[in-house]
């Protein structure tokens, strides 16, 4: 497992709850933080293996460009996009900080912190694994018969790593 960070993105943006923070706009830093496995991508070098900086710059600089009330609803939405773009996160961390907020005096910085983790064990033979339990996981690329995956569902009571799901699925598993 390793972390990879990037930290103090900065941005201008317009979100906030009161119209003149739409109008005016204020500095933000972003953070993220995700845990990942390196195994793959320290032995093919290769930057498909891992999860790569500049997406992840440019899903926080799209998510930012939209105007929102609330920093929790900009957080959560950069947490939907790296689940949707990067199927081997196990856990992500995102801090916003929105410089001199209007709070009625002096404060240097509103901050927001929200993780998310996603690793799990396989249900049938115990290996780690990531599932985000939703539409953007890795398994939703598994061609297996709905009524089979419902049988398992029920057997297991969790989610199965790629490697198990695949030999239920058999021939017509994807890569």
């Amino acid at each position: 497992m390793g972390l990879i960070s990037l930290t103090d993105m900065q941005f201008y943006a317009y979100h906030g709850f009161y119209e003149e923070e739409n109008i005016i706009g204020n500095t933000y830093w972003v953070d993220v933080h995700i845990e990942t496995d390196f195994g793959r991508a320290g032995m093919t070098d290769e930057l498909t293996d891992t999860i790569n900086y500049e997406t992840v710059y440019f899903i926080c600089k799209t998510e930012m460009k939209q105007p929102r009330k609330l920093l929790e609803a900009v957080g959560d939405s950069i947490i939907a996009r790296l689940k949707f773009q990067f199927s081997n996160i196990q856990e992500v961390r995102v801090i916003i900080k929105k410089a001199n907020p209007p709070l009625g005096g002096q404060v240097g910085f509103a901050q927001i912190e929200m993780d998310d983790n996603f690793g799990t064990a396989c249900a049938r033979c115990g290996t780690g694994m990531a599932c985000y339990g939703d539409e953007n996981c890795w398994c939703q690329s598994v061609n297996i018969m709905p009524q089979t995956l419902q049988v398992l569902q029920k057997q297991f009571k969790g989610c199965l790593c790629k490697k198990c799901l695949t030999v239920y699925a058999g021939a017509t598993a994807s890569k």
